[in-house]
């Protein structure tokens, strides 16, 4: 489903996650933990993202000892206003993917 924003509802899950706290460099476990996709649904949106231009990736300074270094994310200048007026003209928080799944009413419907 496409919110009057133009950004899918996975979407705009992925740029909430982000505004919480855009100055902070965050990795996709983390916010795919937070957003409840699974990394075949967020890998692509952070990728398209960041081909727009609204999100900026890198990796982590330093490797880390007993696993590999993760690619961090977080909005751009540019990203952190889009994100802002998107989720603003959204219709509301959509119920995390997980919830739609189980067919748990989230409205108290």
């Amino acid at each position: 489903m496409v919110s009057r924003s133009g950004h899918s509802a996975q979407t705009l899950a992925v740029l909430s996650a982000l505004c919480s706290t855009p100055s902070d460099w965050r990795h996709g476990y983390d916010i795919a933990k937070e957003t409840g996709l699974r990394s075949g649904t967020l890998y692509p949106i952070l990728i398209r993202l960041a081909d727009r231009g609204l999100m900026e990736s890198c990796w982590e300074a330093e490797q880390p000892t007993g696993r590999p270094r993760r690619h961090m994310y977080r909005l751009s200048a540019e990203g952190v206003v889009a994100a802002q007026a998107a989720l603003a003209t959204s219709p509301g928080p959509a119920p995390a993917p997980a919830e739609r799944r189980r067919g748990l009413a989230v409205d108290g419907a």
